[in-house]
């Protein structure tokens, strides 16, 4: 198997992998973090008044106790904006400790509360502490830390809110349970929902990847087969008909060896600018006919030729050299040919163009390799690459290749 064939089968880096496969779910943590961050910071906005007019006391701990509950909020939104998605689930995951633990000490800092239509504000605010909650930990875990929560923000609302009953409190508690109930909900659902995604989207590039596979077999049999006409094929036939070895034979069975060798190691894909793409297509003109005159033109900007692409036009257009050579011969004179390569911008095309025998492509049959298949063939499997042979009887032949990086 050559490296091109090999590339196909190579497994996709772990790094790239695991980057690649979490997309979605890493797009709904931002957007989750980023939402709840700044709620956090308009419900804060919005309490501070409430809290400031509160007769209890004189100091500052009523207003520090909402500061510190809300404290990691704000992180939580920068870093779900702008920092590293593996700090999310441990900045939300710190924001809803710290809501919880200013939910239990609320008591502490309302226990002389006198207004009786004061409502604990982390009653109010328990959706923000589930929803990090739901942020940071899995389903399970965060449904049992919105069930404390819910109780707990109960609890200590009975306790500041004077004139509180059991039956007022199992209101409460119900009433948070299915509060918390619903917004943990929104948030694991649209994590699962993207974590689905991205499983789906792991099984496409799967699917993907084995098609790829498949199609880089199929043009390496294609292209083996092709180099078996081309070389080995005409090598033997060379040698059959030679009564002695000549120097010629040698050197074509040398070079049908080579090639054989550089189908079997094929090098990296690279990719030619417009000076190595007409030198590679001058050096495929060279193995068949050295004396092939070879105009090159260019206009736009530069070329980016993959060297498969490149490794494919040159194939077939030695295959044409080749044809023109065997068959475009007329008895009494010589036979003109040439080769034109016009670069421009994300293409190439070649002109093959003979003043021979010419022929009836509409009679060729459909078995003839070397046009069908090492030629034509060979153009149509390249992305891009197209080709196209016009001919007549007695008016010679141009065969005309073509690439396209936008094909």
């Amino acid at each position: 198997m050559t490296t091109t064939a090999a590339r196909a089968h190579a497994p996709v880096p772990a790094a790239v992998d695991t980057e690649l496969s979490r997309a979605a779910t890493d797009q709904i943590l931002r957007r989750l973090g980023v939402v709840i961050g700044v709620g956090a910071m308009i419900v804060m906005t919005l309490e501070l008044p409430a809290v400031l007019i509160q007769p209890l006391n004189r100091s500052v701990w009523p207003e520090v106790h909402l500061v510190a509950a809300y404290l990691l909020f704000a992180p939580l939104a920068i870093v779900s904006a702008r920092g590293a998605v593996t700090a999310i689930r441990r900045v939300a995951g710190a924001a809803a400790i710290c809501y919880l633990v200013a939910t239990v000490t609320t008591p502490l800092v309302y226990s002389v509360v006198t207004i009786g239509s004061f409502a604990s504000w982390p009653y109010r605010g328990l959706v923000l502490g589930v929803m990090a909650g739901g942020l940071a930990w899995s389903g399970r875990v965060a449904a049992g830390f919105a069930a404390v929560l819910a109780v707990a923000t109960s609890a200590s609302n009975a306790a500041v809110v004077p004139d509180s009953s059991a039956w007022a409190l199992f209101g409460d508690i119900t009433r948070a349970l299915g509060v918390a109930a619903l917004f943990l909900w929104c948030v694991v659902y649209a994590r699962t929902a993207a974590e689905r995604v991205d499983r789906e989207a792991v099984r496409q590039r799967s699917r993907a990847a084995t098609v790829a596979a498949t199609a880089a077999r199929e043009r390496e049999g294609a292209r083996f087969a092709a180099l078996i006409h081309d070389a080995v094929l005409s090598t033997l036939l060379e040698a059959s008909r030679e009564q002695e070895p000549s120097q010629v034979l040698r050197k074509q069975a040398a070079r049908t060896l080579e090639q054989l060798e550089q189908a079997r190691s094929a090098p990296e894909l690279d990719h030619l600018d417009a000076a190595a793409a007409v030198e590679f297509v001058r050096a495929a003109v060279r193995e068949v006919d050295p004396e092939l005159p070879v105009q090159a033109s260019r206009r736009g900007a530069d070329l980016c030729l993959p060297l498969e692409a490149a490794q494919v036009l040159g194939a077939a257009l030695s295959e044409a050299v080749r044809n023109s050579v065997r068959h475009a011969g007329v008895a009494g004179r010589q036979v003109r040919r040439e080769v034109a390569i016009t670069i421009a911008t994300g293409g190439i095309r070649v002109v093959l163009t003979d003043d021979g025998a010419g022929f009836d492509p509409a009679r060729v049959p459909a078995d003839r390799m070397g046009i069908a298949g090492s030629i034509l063939g060979r153009m149509r499997t390249l992305a891009g690459g197209a080709a196209f042979v016009e001919s007549a009887p007695g008016a010679g032949t141009a065969v005309t290749l073509v690439w396209g990086s936008h094909g």
